[in-house]
C-alpha cells in the first residue's frame, strides 16, 4: 500500500522539536506527503505582535515572567533577568552540568531554576509556548478540515546520556504542555547523525567508513561516532564509540568577549547598557562568525556615544578589535571542543573517514579550521548543509521513518551500551566464582546457592533497536506458604566509571550501600487471579511441594530508552521505559 493510498486513520501530522539548551527548533511533515518537510522560521518579537516578527531557523530557549505574563524566545531582550539553559537542571546528575567555562563566564542575567519556579515548570511552559505557535502556525499553512481529521503526534528529541529520570521529567513536561501521550523520543546526536549522513553524497561512502558527529551548539558539544555496515536498501550504521558531551559551546564566546569589553572600555564615563547591546550584536552575528584565526586583520565593533580614546582604540563610537584579541576569546572555547573530538576519535579503535559538524557553533569557520589542524591530516572535517538545524531535521525523518517505514533513508543498526544492566537473582554456589561466606543451602534443588547478578547486557556491547530478546527466569516457594499474589523482578544498572567489569554481587563485594549498582526499575506480574490449581507444583529434594512459576524479562532497546516487560504465560506485565542503553 502506497503511503499516498493509506486510509484516512493511518493520516498523521508529525511534528519534531529540538529542545536545545539554547535555541529550539520545530519541524513538520504529514505522513501522507513525507518528502515535504517544513523547518518552522518565524517567530513572535512581542508579547502581542502575532505569530511574526524575527525570520530564524531556530528560537531562543529563554523565559520571562513580568506582569503576570509569560514571555519566550525572542520577546525575551537581552536587559534584565531571566531564565536560561534550564533544561539541563532536569538531569542534575550529568557530570558535564557544571563546567570551568560556566564557573569562570556566567551570565549576569541568568536566573536559577529555582528562583522563582522549579525545572520543570521552566521546561514545561517553555514547551507549552512553542506548542502554541506551532499550531497556530500550521492553522495559516493548512486546511481547516485537514486540521481537524488529521491527528498531530510529537517528537521530542534528549541527550543520549539523560538517565531515565530525566528522561521521565522531560516526557511529563512534553505531556503537561499539550503534545499528547504517543510522544516518541529520540537522542540528539543521532537524529543529527542520521540527517547529516542522508545529506552526504551517497557515492562518496563506503562499507567500513567510520563518521565522528560533533553536534556543537550554544550550550552543549556532543560527539558521537558511526561506522556504516550496509548501504542498500538503505544507509544502516552502527555506533562505534559511546557518546561523550561537555557545556562548552558557542554561548561562552558571547561571555568572554563581553568580560573582555568590560574590562577594556567599562570605565569610561558613556558605558551604559546600549553600548553593550550594539556590541554584542556585531560580535555574534559578524564578528564570530567571519573570524578565520587572522591574527593581522582588524574587526569594528560599535561603541555608539563612547567618546574617542586613541588608546582604547575608540574612535567615532567604533572600537577596533585585533585578530589576536578575537583569538583569545575563542582558544578557551575552541579548546575544549577539540579535545573532545579527539577523544571522541581515539575511542572509536578504528580509522576514522570524516568529522562531520553540525549545531549552530558547528558552522563556525574558526573551529572547524582548527579541529582540522588538530587531528590527522587524513580525516576529512565537513559541515552538512543545514547544520544548525541537523538535530530537528534528523528527528523527523526517525519519526517518519516508523509510522511510513517506506521512507526511511538512514537506521541506526545498534548502539554501544552506556553501562550494565540486569537483575539479582538465585544461583548454584561456584567456588572458581563466589565467596563461600555468601552461599546457604537450597532445600528445592538441594544444593548451595548465592545471590549474584544476572546481567542481560554489559557496557560496551552492541544492541539493536526495535528487536526484543528475552532472559529466561524462575521463582520457586513452598506449597504450605500459600499462593502469591505476584512476582517481581528489579532492572538494576551499574555505571562502572572505572571499566572494571560488572561486579558478580549487587552490593559489588563493597557493603550494603550497593557498591554502585543502582535500581532503575521494577517489573510486576499479578497472579492473584490465577487459579491455584493452574500454578505448576513440583517436589523438592526435601520431600516438599513448591510451587515453580516461570517468566521471561523482555528487553527492546530505542533509540533514547530501553522497554523491559516481564512475560508470564504468554502476557506482558509492566511494561516500563527505562534510561538510554
Amino acid at each position: 500500500m502506497s503511503i499516498e493510498d493509506e486510509n484516512e486513520s493511518d493520516r498523521k501530522l508529525l511534528i519534531a522539536v529540538d529542545f536545545g539548551t539554547t535555541f529550539s527548533g520545530v519541524a513538520w511533515a504529514q505522513t501522507r506527503r513525507p518528502d515535504v518537510q517544513t523547518i518552522i522560521i518565524q517567530w513572535p518579537e512581542t508579547a502581542n505582535g502575532g505569530l511574526e516578527g524575527v525570520s530564524s531557523d531556530k528560537v531562543p530557549t529563554e523565559l520571562r515572567y513580568e506582569g503576570g505574563q509569560c514571555h519566550w524566545g525572542f520577546q525575551v531582550d537581552d536587559f534584565g533577568s531571566r531564565h536560561q539553559w534550564f533544561k539541563l537542571d532536569l538531569d542534575p546528575s550529568q557530570p558535564r552540568g557544571v563546567s570551568d567555562l560556566s564557573r569562570q563566564f556566567p551570565d549576569q542575567h541568568a536566573l536559577p531554576p529555582s528562583y522563582t519556579a522549579s525545572a520543570e515548570k521552566l521546561c514545561t511552559d517553555y514547551l507549552t509556548a512553542l506548542r502554541t505557535h506551532t499550531e497556530q502556525v500550521l492553522k495559516h499553512k493548512l486546511p481547516q478540515s485537514v486540521l481537524r481529521s488529521t491527528p498531530i503526534e510529537y517528537i521530542i528529541t534528549v541527550p543520549a546520556v539523560w538517565s531515565d529520570t530525566a528522561q521521565a521529567k522531560t516526557r511529563a513536561c512534553a505531556e503537561n504542555a499539550g503534545m499528547g501521550k504517543a510522544l516518541q523520543i529520540i537522542s540528539e546526536p543521532e537524529a543529527a547523525a542520521i540527517y547529516a549522513l542522508h545529506a552526504m553524497d551517497p557515492h562518496s561512502i563506503q562499507v567500513g567508513d567510520t563518521f565522528v558527529l560533533c553536534d556543537a551548539g550554544g550550550g552543549t558539544v556532543d560527539l558521537i561516532s558511526y561506522t556504516v555496515s550496509a548501504l542498500k536498501p538503505i544507509l544502516q550504521v552502527e555506533e562505534a564509540a559511546m557518546g561523550s558531551g561537555r557545556i562548552c559551546g558557542s554561548t561562552f564566546l558571547n561571555r568572554i568577549f563581553q568580560h573582555f569589553l568590560v574590562e577594556k572600555l567599562g570605565l569610561n564615563e558613556e558605558w551604559d547598557d546600549e553600548v553593550v547591546e550594539d556590541a554584542m550584536k556585531r560580535f555574534e552575528l559578524v564578528t564570530k562568525k567571519v573570524f578565520r584565526g587572522e591574527l593581522n586583520e582588524e574587526y569594528v565593533i560599535p561603541v555608539p556615544g563612547l567618546a574617542d580614546d586613541p588608546s582604547q582604540g575608540v574612535r567615532r563610537g567604533k572600537f577596533r578589535m585585533t585578530g589576536t584579541e578575537v583569538s583569545k576569546i575563542f582558544e578557551p572555547v575552541v579548546a575544549e571542543v577539540v579535545a573532545l573530538v579527539r577523544g571522541q576519535i581515539a575511542a572509536t579503535n578504528k580509522k576514522v573517514n570524516a568529522v562531520l559538524m553540525v549545531g549552530g557553533f558547528g558552522q563556525n569557520a574558526y573551529l572547524r579550521e582548527t579541529i582540522r589542524a588538530s587531528i590527522d591530516p587524513s580525516i576529512e572535517v565537513m559541515q552538512p548543509p543545514n547544520g544548525w538545524t541537523a538535530v530537528v531535521r534528523g528527528a523527523l525523518m526517525k519519526g517518519l521513518s516508523k509510522l511510513a517505514p517506506t521512507t526511511e533513508r538512514v537506521k541506526v543498526q545498534s548502539r554501544s551500551a552506556r553501562k550494565h544492566y540486569g537483575t539479582e537473582i538465585m544461583s548454584k554456589y561456584d567456588s572458581a566464582k563466589h565467596a563461600k561466606s555468601s552461599s546457604f543451602w537450597d532445600e528445592y534443588d538441594g544444593e548451595s546457592k548465592v545471590y549474584d547478578m544476572s546481567w542481560f547486557i554489559t557496557k560496551g556491547s552492541p544492541v539493536t533497536e526495535d528487536k526484543a530478546f528475552v532472559k529466561h527466569y524462575h521463582k520457586v516457594w513452598k506449597v504450605a506458604e500459600g499462593p502469591r499474589q505476584s512476582v517481581a523482578q528489579d532492572i538494576l544498572m551499574y555505571e562502572d566509571p572505572h571499566d572494571t567489569g560488572a561486579p558478580v554481587y549487587k552490593d559489588g563485594g563493597v557493603g550494603r550501600d550497593g557498591g554502585g549498582v543502582k535500581h532503575l526499575a521494577r517489573l510486576t506480574a499479578d497472579l492473584s487471579c490465577i487459579p491455584t490449581g493452574e500454578l505448576e507444583r513440583r517436589r523438592g529434594k526435601d520431600g516438599r511441594d513448591y510451587y515453580v512459576v516461570y517468566y521471561d524479562i523482555e528487553m527492546t532497546y530505542y533509540s533514547a530508552c530501553t522497554k523491559y516487560a516481564l512475560v508470564y504465560k504468554g502476557v506482558r506485565y509492566d511494561s516500563v521505559s527505562a534510561e538510554y542503553v
